[in-house]
């Protein structure tokens, strides 16, 4: 049987000269989306929506910043041919531990100014995160990236996935694993499991630790199958620190568990 192969546009429309590309649009949305939740759980715990619309003023621009220059940093081989095209971040490529880390970072500096509890923000946010970066996955599927090994089109129909994931999935010649969908799926999975880790009697800082472990269970998992890996040497580096966020955030949450001057959500 013949297929017709016609990949989707990038380019959702044009403002003038200038092209708006759905990577843009689906990120923005992601972010959007995290954001109002946050804000909802935040009034319930006593953080007002002033503060994460702060946080957001810095937190958003550092972690894209970041996410791009982990990117290019282990793509320096070839980033340092075409210096230009490092700043064309609508293109793709961004990483999102490098997101993590800034968007962290931005957090605990934010939290230690406004003196607010680092860890109960975190917890609040953690859902947030998950849910945007499964929606940003969507971003990775317009742009023909964060793909899989190759695979038959009879594989892919066995998924019982709809023609427009499929055909989009056909790249150089051939049909990809669709592993953008496989982490986005498990990403909103992490999701569900964390709205319910809500409801129990965790620690503060616990739901934010269970975030970074069952996200970096499905990242590496993930990331075995995928085909443009960033490298650290023979390693892939988002497996290598997905591993490291298991470990650290298995054995912090340990330590504050025998720490009993931190207080549960229930009590």
């Amino acid at each position: 049987m013949l297929y017709t192969i016609q990949p989707l546009d990038p380019v959702a429309f044009k403002l003038g000269p200038i092209p708006v590309r759905w990577y843009g649009i689906i990120i923005v949305t992601g972010i959007i989306i995290a954001y109002f939740l946050a804000v909802r759980e935040g009034k319930k715990r006593g953080i007002r929506e002033e503060v994460f619309t702060d946080l957001l003023i810095w937190a958003v621009p550092i972690a894209i910043l970041c996410a791009r220059i982990y990117y290019v940093i282990f793509q320096w081989d070839y980033y340092s041919l075409y210096p230009e095209q490092i700043v064309q971040i609508w293109r793709g490529g961004l990483a999102i531990h490098g997101a993590l880390i800034g968007a962290v970072a931005t957090a605990a500096v934010f939290c230690y100014k406004r003196k607010i509890p680092f860890f109960k923000l975190a917890d609040i946010a953690a859902p947030s995160l998950i849910i945007g970066q499964a929606i940003g996955r969507w971003g990775n599927f317009m742009n023909q990236e964060a793909y899989g090994g190759v695979v038959t089109r009879e594989f892919l129909e066995g998924l019982r996935l709809p023609d427009f994931i499929i055909n989009q999935m056909y790249i150089d010649g051939q049909y990809r694993h669709p592993t953008f969908l496989y982490e986005s799926l498990w990403n909103f999975f992490v999701f569900l499991l964390l709205i319910l880790l809500r409801r129990t009697k965790v620690k503060q800082g616990e739901i934010f630790f269970a975030y970074l472990i069952l996200y970096s269970v499905g990242r590496f998992f993930v990331e075995g199958m995928r085909t443009d890996s960033l490298m650290f040497f023979n390693l892939r580096a988002a497996q290598l620190v997905s591993v490291s966020l298991i470990v650290i955030s298995a054995v912090l949450i340990f330590v504050r568990r025998r720490n009993k001057e931190i207080p549960r959500y229930s009590e």
